[in-house]
């Protein structure tokens, strides 16, 4: 009885200590699809992704049901980083929904203003921030207006020492334009939600001598994941090996923890709980261990021996390429590698890709251009009989006309049009799609459809495919040249296809431009296959390697090349509109129809 009626008060005063409108509330998800583009359009980073705040402790004083429920201790405040733009995951501080949407779209504004390391407190930054947005787009004015008229009367009013500083917040959000100077208290002021996080969390930087190797990321996670960021600490790890028995009043083990290593098998439900347990987490503390959860795995990802490797073509070609920090292009800084797959043997076409095959060269035979008749040649099999009388006419006439082309002829059609396929051959291509089967055996039915319908259609096409080790081992595969002829000895490279390594996609986009620009052709066309987002094992990883890419990409259609991105990646909806533009790339679903979505893709783009 006492628990029931424990629940039943918890839940009352909860409630009543509550600030918010849970009525009104507007969660992130409801705008997450105009969200990049507002914060696009408001001047914001482009190549920031969109991700949930979390709770950060404030120290404002509290109201006495909030001290008396427990709550109102922490809040969600948004800010930005070089990675992403983090927002509340819901918003219910205005009683009126249509407030709590606005203030989304407020924030993302402020958040896409220049940021400034010297550009004094918390409240100064916003300040400026706030009245440089304003300066910027003055349309946003009523909407801040409206904002600022509905938070002043939510907002506390201190009768302490406190009250200067409450002063000054609310001047300094009626007039930003104004130089306002937050005066010292010894309590924090009241978060104001109008603005940005005043000391936003930040990961901590790794020491030069920490080799540790991050834990792999459990790439089966739930689709519904929440993007949780945390505050993270760095502690000295524990060197006890086993708990010990603790000592505790027990009132007192509601406040108060203790780390103790325990030992424990790793079983994947206790994975499991370890990633509920962090989600309950505001804080994480990583240290230097001498054991860690991923060393339970290893992959040899060492070169081959060179009996065993690809065959090489050449030295290598070096290409540039682009740093994001220093905004500029570093000359031959990739070196990349030619090559032929290994033990390829001439082959003919799979059996059960025989029906699908023939469907698309009957569909692509469609697209080959009619021969057209020409008028007015000098020589030619027919004879053009309204020219002919035309110039008898006027001869018999008496005008002098000397004679004109009389002949027709017909000459070959053609589109002048040039593909060229870059697949993604890294080694998350080894990865299982359930029935799909493996995503490299995905690609290497996907290729030979592709090749087997664009021969039907008589257009210029090669076929490549690419993965890395670094700078220095950019490995791009040839699979079929513009030079050769599509027949057994292309299948046979196709089928010997096996997973690479890793994905620094700006070297590969950057050499199959030079080979597409080296075709005589009017339209040219890049389509890139790949299955995850561009990475490598040394600085690659992350932005990086994204604006690298986005950069290669920018290269390509400023040379007149139409590139055009094809993914299996479920997560790709939030790097590739940067990469590629909204309508530069699409996503596969369903791994087994990537065949005809190629083809249709391909008949649609060069229509």
């Amino acid at each position: 009885m006492e628990d029931l009626v424990g629940g039943w008060w918890d839940k009352l005063i909860r409630r009543t200590a509550y600030r918010g409108y849970p009525q009104a509330a507007v969660a992130l998800a409801e705008i997450e699809k105009q969200a990049p583009l507002f914060f696009r359009a408001m001047g914001g980073d482009p190549a920031l992704t969109l991700r949930t705040a979390v709770g950060t402790a404030h120290g404002a004083r509290r109201r006495l049901l909030e001290r008396i429920a427990g709550t109102g201790e922490q809040v969600e405040l948004a800010w930005r980083d070089g990675q992403s733009l983090y927002l509340p995951e819901k918003i219910d501080l205005f009683p009126d929904a249509a407030r709590n949407r606005e203030l989304y779209f407020w924030l993302m504004a402020l958040a896409a203003q220049p940021q400034h390391g010297d550009d004094g407190d918390w409240l100064t930054r916003n300040r400026r921030a706030s009245a440089a947005c304003l300066a910027a787009m003055p349309g946003l004015a009523a909407l801040y207006q409206r904002l600022v008229t509905a938070l002043l009367p939510l907002r506390d009013t201190p009768r302490d020492a406190a009250a200067a500083q409450e002063a000054a917040i609310r001047q300094a959000l009626l007039q930003p334009e104004a130089a306002i100077v937050l005066p010292p208290c010894r309590t924090p002021p009241q978060p104001v939600l109008l603005w940005l996080h005043p000391t936003p969390p930040t990961a901590p930087t790794a020491n030069a001598d920490d080799k540790q190797t991050p834990e792999m990321e459990d790439s089966d996670s739930k689709e519904t994941k929440k993007k949780r960021r945390y505050r993270a600490r760095r502690d000295t790890a524990d060197e006890r090996k086993n708990g010990m028995l603790l000592v505790f009043r027990a009132e007192s083990i509601f406040t108060w923890d203790e780390y103790v290593r325990v030992n424990r098998h790793t079983d994947d439900d206790d994975m499991d709980d370890a990633g509920a347990a962090a989600e309950d987490m505001n804080t994480l503390t990583i240290s230097r261990d001498n054991r860690r959860r991923a060393s339970r795995l290893k992959f040899d990802l060492d070169l081959p021996a060179a009996a065993y490797d690809d065959t090489p073509l050449g030295s290598g070609i070096l290409l540039p390429e682009w740093d994001y920090k220093r905004q500029r292009l570093v000359a031959e800084h990739c070196c990349l590698k030619p090559m032929l797959p290994r033990d390829a043997t001439p082959a003919p076409l799979p059996d059960k890709l025989q029906p699908l095959a023939r469907r698309l060269r009957r569909q692509f035979q469609a697209l080959s251009p009619e021969r057209t008749r020409k008028s007015g040649e000098a020589s030619g099999p027919d004879i053009d009989l309204d020219r002919l009388i035309r110039f008898l006419a006027e001869k018999r006439s008496g005008v002098a006309v000397a004679e004109p082309p009389l002949y027709q002829a017909w000459p070959p059609g053609g589109r002048n049009m040039a593909c060229l396929l870059l697949a993604d051959l890294s080694l998350s291509t080894e990865s299982w799609l359930g029935e799909a089967g493996q995503v490299i055996g995905v690609i290497r039915d996907s290729l030979l459809l592709f090749a087997e319908a664009l021969s039907a259609c008589g257009d210029a096409f090669g076929l490549y495919g690419f993965s890395s080790i670094r700078r220095d081992e950019v490995r791009y595969l040839l699979l079929k040249d513009f030079a050769e002829r599509y027949d057994d000895t292309t299948r046979g490279r196709i089928l010997a296809l096996r997973p690479g390594y890793y994905t620094r996609m700006g070297a590969a986009i950057r050499q199959s431009t030079r080979i597409l620009l080296e075709q005589p052709a009017q339209r040219r066309l890049l389509l890139i296959v790949s299955d995850g987002k561009p990475n490598d094992l040394d600085h690659y990883e992350g932005r990086y390697g994204v604006e690298d890419t986005r950069q290669a990409v920018l290269e390509a259609k400023r040379a007149g090349l139409i590139p055009f991105c094809v993914t299996v990646d479920k997560e790709a909806g939030e790097y590739l509109p940067h990469l590629f533009g909204r309508r530069g790339y699409s996503v596969v679903h369903d791994a087994r129809r990537l065949p005809q979505v190629l083809t249709s893709l391909y008949a649609s783009l060069t229509a």
